[in-house]
């Protein structure tokens, strides 16, 4: 073979070796490694162990639409008829400042959740997943009211709009932890 047909062949090769073959990856939040008889998952209301009220309703609500937007499970709030439940509890929630303005007020807090999510077989009583120590953090800014400080607690009343949005990092993280047996 000519050292000109062989300089034009060589990469040509290459690159249909490389297209040929298949890398095994796939889009994140696409598949699914559960038994294929799960069709119908129970999600009842998660508990909360930690100090700061209604927070295990607004994160029940974000994990349910979740595995909704999924398309592919019917979500039921309750453990009863369905093919798997998934049980979480939220262990801790706290609101931090980091940041002062220039009343020396905080101004951004840092909220860390830690829950405990237990996803399970109904058929076989089989734990699927779980983690009992799942943590997450976000940090969100507080829009002050006045020159008055406002404690972690308060900052949770009145900014649910910042535990809607970590809330719903959490459930997206839950759900595709779930689907895809990392």
């Amino acid at each position: 073979m000519s050292r000109w047909l062989s300089n034009r062949l060589a990469p040509l090769i290459l690159l249909l070796a490389f297209t040929g073959s298949g890398c095994g990856y796939a889009l994140a939040g696409r598949g699914s490694f559960l038994p294929d008889y799960i069709m119908v998952v129970g999600i009842p209301q998660f508990e909360n162990r930690s100090s700061f009220s209604q927070v295990e309703q607004i994160l029940t609500e974000k994990v349910r639409s979740e595995f909704i937007g999924r398309g592919k499970y019917n979500v039921i709030s309750d453990a009863s008829g369905s093919d798997a439940v998934l049980t979480g509890e939220v262990v801790g929630l706290s609101a931090q400042p980091v940041s002062l303005n220039e009343q020396q007020l905080a101004s951004r807090y840092l909220i860390t959740w830690t829950i405990k999510v237990a996803f399970t077989d109904a058929r076989t009583n089989e734990v699927l997943w779980s983690n009992d120590a799942l943590t997450f953090r976000g940090e969100y800014e507080l829009s002050t009211r006045g020159n008055t400080a406002i404690e972690g607690a308060v900052f949770v009343d009145q900014e649910r709009s910042s535990i809607d949005r970590i809330a719903s990092d959490v459930a997206r993280s839950v759900v595709t932890s779930i689907l895809e047996a990392f």
